[in-house]
């Protein structure tokens, strides 16, 4: 199942602030996480995820730093910052408020999440 726009919109920059929490990435990574840890419903192509990658870091909530892999390829890692990790906390209450009232309006199962 695709999200629609306006959903994504949210939940994409924190599933990315989520992932980086965990331990820092290069885009291509994020792609194939979202894909995979998400079962597909929060994937979102290189020409989605870059733009959002610079709007995080524009608002200093990722930082990238460049680095040569092994293969002698130049990859740009992002990591969480402390600004990053305080929205992400936020984020995550608003997400488990949000749930909550969906779950309180029958809208999901609270025991599977649907």
């Amino acid at each position: 199942m695709r999200i629609e726009r306006e959903l994504m919109r949210g939940a994409g920059p924190t599933a990315v602030l989520g992932l980086l929490e965990q331990r820092e990435m290069y885009g291509y990574e994020l792609v194939v996480a979202l894909q995979e840890r998400t079962g597909g419903v929060l994937a979102m192509g290189q020409s989605t995820l870059y733009p959002l990658l610079y709007n995080l870091e524009a608002k200093r909530l990722i930082r990238g730093k460049w680095r040569t892999a092994e293969s002698g390829r130049r990859r740009k890692y992002y990591e969480l910052t402390a600004l990053g990790h305080r929205r992400l906390e936020a984020q995550r209450q608003q997400w488990r408020e949000l749930f909550g009232a969906m779950e309180g309006l029958g809208l999901v199962d609270p025991k599977h999440g649907d």
